[in-house]
């Protein structure tokens, strides 16, 4: 059973609590713990009157249950002084419910300015007067839960209910902003419409109805929004007789009535009624930027198409359709990129790989044995195709970039990235997709080394608020999510972001000033930047490698995910995973909230087996193995003079082409010229090595050769070593006097 909901050293503010809903929601915070400031004018439902015994019934209620309160009985027009009583009598103040109400009900045409202003003062201005005086301390305790009470008149209107609609409904625009200015301080502003038995309804409402909506029924939903776990923020809640509904604005697709450089006339208007009207496939606009955006878009539309209603009429949807269809197959300019170990190495620690955990070395370390590249760096390079502007030049494409929403991604890997090199990549459009509230495009990238197809992206862009042109909603092209298996997860990996997640990470390529800006962030509805969804994608993949293949990449073949939800940096990162076979299936959600990031997304492993399958030998790939082979040979003749000049343990890991030395079946080497008359064989040095020398097969090639000196490798970083480096000195004698090639 899930624990009790608790506000325990918690302060709660109730305006309007003598009677009905106030005094049940004072109730039943305090029998939860919380320490309870009851207020009521004590007038009646008119706000007429005032006294002291509706407020002082409840507090002796409380304190009778052995809970905490105490009275108030200001107007909630002076809100400092209600909000002084909470911290005088408990020194804090934690959560606000703006209950307190007033009626005055006439038609329309009998409201008189005092009806109309007491409403308001009541109502609206009470609200925001006990708010304000709230509202700093909450901030810099940087926590806070507010509750507005607007109303169903509010929202739907009422017969003789004008003055009392409109405040009700001012209620709901107030708390929509404070939602959105208290984010960032952990202050959250939710807004209800009870339908409940109290002073007020009681002269609109048959009395066995008032006894049939309890507050009682209300009362619950209060404390479960002003709880501290409680993460909805900015909503509005109708609610009554045990019954809750979230409600939400709804916007038709509408239609474009304008041509550019023509005057716009109530004929088009009335020419596009039907469409303008029609909600079948409407948005569900959540914030002013997906409004505003919708204008900018369609002025973007009216200046590129001529302004014809390409959307919105028979013929132009045929066409819009056309133009949509014809982008299908477009290929985006092919780039190459070129990167090193140090950009490897920053996408490594911009995804969570750390010294911290002596596994992760090998991707942040270039010295290391089996320095790897993270499979997951294979997005990075193909996102250049888009990043560069590369979406503006599909035709038949109007792309408004303040409304492209990264949707899925899938990556395959054929071989293992190497550490660092050129890559070629060729970006095509696989498809377009209608689904009503947005377009979907699905951009295949391809990226060469050579001639050679190393890996392949598809990315799922989605583009907010283009669809409902008449395309087809699916396409064989997509590569799919698949659903999680139906029981716990088998393992659970957690990694905490950094608050310098998001800035380490963009230099990996993505300068988007969300993940960085504030003022940015804001304007695009966050309270603070966020994080890449490609960073979180990353940190998943890691869990995955780390947790089934002890972080081996040779074995990682593809990963497909799809974003859900933002991740703020600092937040933790909780990955589910569940093995079926060599498919991992996974999600990630933030451990703080709870909320699903990361959805309906899979790793695809090779079998060990089948890595050492693709395993070229050793013999027909790396010219080092004839020097080894040679060296081996020579020393059968003179190995006991060498190990009397040398003694000491060489052992070399050989890298090929930047590839993990991994990949290869015998990727290290001994020398042993301490023991015996010297010996050279396969693997790691028996015991210990005295020096570790690492070097790719070119570079050991260039060094025999005497193309390269050994101490201007190992300065320039082509020739690694560790352990009794000065030992090394004498392999040129080695290489020089008994290699002979």
């Amino acid at each position: 059973m899930a624990s009790q909901l608790r506000f325990d050293g918690r302060v709660v503010l109730v305006t309007g609590a003598g009677g009905g809903l106030g005094r049940a929601y004072a109730l039943a915070f305090a029998e939860r713990g919380a320490s309870v400031v009851v207020n009521d004018l004590g007038g009646d439902f008119k706000g007429v009157g005032k006294g002291s015994q509706a407020a002082d019934r409840v507090v002796e209620e409380i304190r009778r249950r052995g809970g905490k309160a105490v009275a108030n009985y200001d107007s909630v027009e002076e809100g400092e002084k209600l909000v002084k009583a909470a911290l005088d009598a408990f020194g804090r103040i934690d959560v606000v419910v703006n209950n307190a109400g007033i009626l005055r009900d006439r038609s329309f045409a009998r409201i008189s300015d005092e009806d109309w202003d007491i409403i308001h003062r009541v109502h609206l201005r009470g609200s925001f007067q006990v708010t304000r005086a709230a509202w700093d301390h909450m901030k810099k305790q940087r926590y806070g839960r507010i509750i507005m009470t607007s109303s169903a008149s509010g929202i739907y209107g009422n017969f003789g209910q004008a003055n009392y609609s409109a405040a009700k409904l001012g209620t709901l625009g107030l708390a929509n902003t404070l939602s959105i200015e208290g984010r960032k301080s952990n202050i959250h502003c939710n807004t209800i419409a009870p339908n409940a038995g109290s002073r007020m309804t009681q002269t609109v409402m048959p009395e066995d109805l008032v006894e049939a909506l309890k507050p009682e029924y209300v009362a619950p939903l209060v404390l479960w929004l002003c709880h501290e776990s409680c993460e909805e923020n900015g909503s509005l809640f109708e609610v009554g007789a045990g019954w809750i509904g979230k409600l939400r604005w709804e916007r038709s697709l509408g239609a474009i009535v304008r041509k550019r450089n023509q005057p716009m006339t109530p004929e088009a208007v009335k020419a596009h009624w039907e469409k303008i009207c029609d909600f079948d496939n409407a948005s569900k606009p959540q914030s002013i930027q997906d409004s505003t955006g919708s204008i900018l878009e369609v002025l973007s539309k009216v200046d590129s198409e001529g302004g014809v209603a390409a959307n919105h009429t028979s013929h132009a949807a045929s066409a819009a359709t056309a133009g949509f269809a014809g982008a299908v197959g477009y290929k985006l300019s092919s780039f190459s990129s070129t990167y090193t170990q140090l950009e490897t190495i920053m996408y490594a620690l911009g995804v969570g790989a750390s010294v911290k955990d002596p596994k992760d070395l090998k991707f942040v370390y270039e010295g290391s044995s089996d320095f790897s590249c993270l499979p997951t760096f294979g997005v990075i390079i193909a996102q250049k195709s888009m990043m560069n502007g590369g979406l503006a030049e599909i035709p038949g494409l109007s792309i408004n970039f303040a409304k492209v929403l990264h949707g899925e991604q899938y990556l395959e890997l054929y071989k293992p990235l190497p550490t660092s090199g050129t890559l070629r990549c060729e970006a095509v459009v696989a498809d377009v997709l209608d689904k009503g509230s947005g377009v979907v495009i699905l951009m295949d990238v391809y990226s060469y080394s050579g001639k050679e197809l190393i890996c392949y992206n598809q990315f799922s862009i989605f583009l907010v608020g283009s669809g409902g042109f008449g395309g087809k909603r699916t396409s064989d092209k997509v590569k799919e999510a698949v659903a999680l298996p139906n029981r716990p997860p088998d393992n659970v990996l957690t990694d905490t972001t950094s608050l310098n997640q998001a800035a380490l990470y963009r230099l990996s390529g993505d300068w988007n000033p969300l993940h960085i800006d504030p003022n940015f962030a804001n304007l695009a509805g966050f309270d603070k930047p966020i994080l890449h969804g490609l960073c979180t994608f990353g940190f998943s993949a890691r869990h995955v490698l780390r947790q089934f293949s002890d972080n081996d990449v040779s074995r990682f073949k593809a990963i497909k995910a799809r974003f859900a939800k933002p991740v703020y940096p600092g937040q933790t990162l909780q990955t589910e995973m569940w093995k079926e076979g060599d498919r991992i299936h996974f999600q990630t959600k933030v451990q703080e909230t709870g909320d699903v990031v990361i959805s309906n997304a899979y790793v695809d492993l090779l079998p060990a087996s089948a890595t050492l399958a693709k395993t070229p030998s050793v013999g027909a790939e790396l010219q080092s193995a004839l020097v080894f082979e040679e060296i081996g040979r020579r020393l059968k003749d003179v190995g006991r003079e060498v190990v009397k000049k040398v003694n000491a343990v060489f052992e070399w890991h050989i890298t090929k082409g930047g590839a993990p030395a991994a990949k290869w079946r015998h990727p290290k080497r001994s020398i042993d010229l301490k023991n015996g008359s010297g010996k050279v064989y396969q693997g790691p040095a028996k015991g210990s090595a005295d020096t570790t020398i690492i070097i790719s097969d070119e570079d050991f090639m260039e060094v025999v050769l005497g193309k390269l000196d050994p101490q201007k490798a190992f300065f320039s970083g082509r020739l690694k070593a560790r352990g009794n480096i000065m030992l090394s000195q004498k392999l040129e004698m080695i290489l020089k006097d008994y290699a002979k090639l």
